[in-house]
């Protein structure tokens, strides 16, 4: 039987994933880049971003991919058919990432995925031991890679900046073969630091799975915990965002993931207790979480378009308020075409292709 709260959360998190990852579409290896005098909003919105999406998103995914993975395992009693399913998705993430955004996701699951499948069939103790023994490998190997990388504060001012700035958009030779490039050296970073962090969670996804975390929520017992994990680790990474020491830069990432894993946690936990099945809230979000796919890929469209077509210049003059409004107009948007959409058709295009290939 599907779990329609399972659909609640990767309907909020497809739209979740957004609020970060638009900031990438200008230059993809700057991220966001402020003004020379940034508005009050920029820090406001900053710390927002620390506290409720930075990480949050990308992690509720991890989980709920683990626990998808076991779902299907469970069905079909067949690896071979798993690991289909994940190389068609691998093909689908490479044609994301080299032709549209070097940040796609979709190839870092399917290998994650592909090594979870290793674990299927163990136990509760060993999914989860695994699944932090990996944590801790990613985390490591993190905060080694930041500690030598050169870290320097770059405005939308700087000769660095705009220079990179011209020299991408100077045609679509160039902001293609970019985008190409970036999205090689994402793949080389793969097996260093993401595959191990995704795998990670998504053991833990399915240790949460098989405990009923996405059924009855955490165990009443342990909620005050992850509360207590949720605000230490994110209030450490706010105010490491503050300071600027070679040590401070290299625990940005692996505390980041710390604290979105708690937060996440909460945020399961939040919507299997307090929201009913009747309530628009969770009807809407559950139709969305059913087009994940179709929605993210459909993100990456408009973004594209709009970013790296229309209005280029958008990297050079947005702050983090224009970002923001943004992003909140495209997933309002998603939010009420995928409610039209559901009532005529059953699965999005992209997942019709996805389960016609792996067929």
């Amino acid at each position: 039987m599907r779990n329609n709260n399972m659909d609640v959360i990767r309907g909020i998190a497809v739209l979740g994933l957004m609020y970060m990852n638009v900031y990438t579409f200008g230059l993809f290896e700057y991220g966001y880049v402020p003004a020379q005098f940034p508005p009050f909003s920029d820090h406001l919105l900053q710390i927002a971003n620390l506290i409720f999406i930075d990480g949050r998103f990308r992690t509720l995914f991890c989980l709920l991919f683990g626990a998808a993975l076991y779902i299907q395992w469970q069905h079909y009693q067949d690896i071979v058919v798993l690991k289909k399913r994940l190389k068609v998705l691998a093909y689908i993430g490479l044609l994301h990432g080299f032709f549209l955004w070097a940040g796609d996701i979709l190839f870092i699951y399917a290998c994650s995925g592909w090594l979870v499948c290793k674990y299927l069939n163990h136990d509760d103790a060993f999914i989860l031991k695994r699944g932090g023994q990996f944590l801790v490998i990613g985390s490591c190997v993190s905060f080694l890679l930041l500690l030598v990388e050169p870290n320097h504060i770059v405005t939308r001012a700087d000769n660095e900046f705009i220079q990179t700035y011209q020299d991408t958009y100077s045609s679509w030779l160039a902001i293609m073969s970019t985008n190409a490039l970036v999205f090689f050296i994402m793949l080389i970073v793969v097996p260093l630091i993401t595959l191990w962090m995704s795998a990670g969670l998504m053991l833990i996804g399915i240790y949460a799975y098989k405990n009923a975390v996405f059924k009855s929520g955490l165990p009443k017992q342990y909620v005050k915990y992850v509360c207590i994990a949720a605000l230490v680790f994110t209030g450490f990474r706010i105010v490491l965002e503050y300071l600027h020491s070679p040590l401070s830069y290299a625990l940005k990432e692996p505390i980041n993931w710390l604290a979105a894993l708690f937060v996440a946690l909460l945020v399961i936990h939040l919507v299997v207790k307090e929201y009913s099945q009747g309530c628009l809230f969770y009807s809407g979000f559950q139709r969305l979480g059913r087009l994940s796919l179709s929605v993210y890929i459909t993100q990456t469209l408009i973004l594209f378009t709009l970013f790296k077509v229309l209005y280029p210049d958008w990297t050079l003059t947005f702050n983090r308020i224009d970002y923001f409004l943004l992003v909140t107009f495209i997933a309002i948007l998603q939010f009420v075409v995928c409610q039209f959409y559901s009532h005529f058709f059953k699965r999005g295009p992209l997942e019709v292709v996805w389960r016609k290939l792996s067929s």
